[in-house]
């Protein structure tokens, strides 16, 4: 369900830019009744994992997403071990609640492999509180178990996270829980295997100019009621012009055919994920695109591709890209790669 004009309940007179929340678009979330932002801001590049960044700038760039319009935010203790929780907390201090919605996660922490993991109800719980903490809040609107696919069968999700969520859910702690990953099969696996009432799914970097993988779940989820958070279409950075991180799991190949892709928007004075952003958000299946943000450039080239889309030049551009370079990719996603370095590392 899409509403264009109507404003959505986290309008607040005084403090909202009036014209830009009505040219926002909002879908509902899923199950949850929640009209979220078509945009949603990412806090992900707000940790540790994507360069330095000013964390002023940053605040002000939160702040002023929230102002145009933008209702939805996610962050978790996994970006910078809670620096991304600790800025954004500092951004919404003044900022009435009603203004937005917000999420965070659970179950992913620690840089070292030997800490990175913990589903247990007891670090859930810890951890969960300490985020609430940081954010300076009483509550989040939805509590995620972050990447799922690293507990093996799913049982310490199933039967120790998901219902110590529902006991923070209950606790009024949080609205409503979702689950995130990077196979898109383990999160229909685990709605089909829990009894708790999972709302929202966050599937990241499997709707993009190389990976449309989510296209082939979206009917499970919408047949459930499951609301659809698309994050990362510009792939954690594989498809901007600056490109990933050295980390980035993508094999070398499909980085070396990103950047000559990128290299040829370069010689157009285009920003490549301004494209990959516009390609994914033209999904109306999908309820949010969750898009990391660190400064207000990037936040202004977001909101425009929203509002205004691209060019027919850019649209000319973006086929020419992809005949000339991305349709070469034959390993288009990373699936089970992190997994098996993760498992061989903590067999050892």
């Amino acid at each position: 369900m899409i509403f264009r004009k109507m404003l959505p309940a986290t309008y607040v007179e005084g403090f909202h830019d009036l014209e830009a929340v009505k040219t926002m678009e909002y879908r509902e979330l899923g199950k949850t009744g929640l009209m979220v932002s078509k945009l949603s801001f990412g806090g992900g590049p707000l940790g540790c994992h994507y360069g330095t960044f000013d964390e002023a700038k940053a605040i002000e760039t939160i702040r002023e997403g929230i102002k145009r319009g933008i209702n939805y935010i996610d962050t978790a203790p996994w970006y910078g071990q809670g620096r991304s929780e600790t800025i954004i907390g500092k951004a919404l201090k003044g900022i009435p609640r009603e203004a937005y919605y917000i999420a965070t996660k659970v179950g992913r922490y620690e840089l070292d492999y030997e800490n990175m993991f913990n589903f247990s109800k007891e670090k859930t719980r810890k951890s969960f509180n300490k985020s609430l903490e940081l954010l300076g809040l009483n509550y989040v609107d939805v509590i995620q178990v972050h990447d799922i696919e690293f507990d093996p069968n799913l049982d310490i999700v199933i039967t120790q996270t998901l219902p110590e969520l529902s006991l923070q859910v209950a606790d009024g702690k949080a609205k409503y829980i979702g689950i995130t990953g990077y196979p898109i099969s383990i999160l229909k696996k685990c709605i089909e295997k829990s009894n708790i009432n999972i709302s929202c799914i966050l599937s990241y970097c499997r709707y993009t100019l190389i990976d449309d993988t989510l296209s082939e779940y979206i009917s499970f989820f919408k047949t459930h009621n499951i609301g659809i958070i698309n994050a990362s279409a510009p792939c954690m950075g594989l498809l901007t012009n600056k490109g990933p991180p050295a980390w980035h799991p993508s094999s070398e190949e499909t980085k070396k055919i990103c950047a000559d892709a990128a290299a040829y928007c370069k010689d157009y004075d285009t920003e490549l994920a301004k494209l990959a952003l516009w390609y994914s958000m033209q999904c109306k299946d999908i309820d949010t695109c969750l898009v990391g943000i660190q400064n207000l450039k990037e936040l202004y080239m977001n909101i425009d591709v929203l509002k205004n889309g691209i060019t027919k030049r850019e649209k000319n551009l973006l086929q020419e890209i992809q005949k000339k370079y991305l349709c070469k990719i034959t390993e288009k996603h990373w699936e089970n790669k992190e997994l098996q370095i993760y498992w061989e590392y903590m067999k050892k």
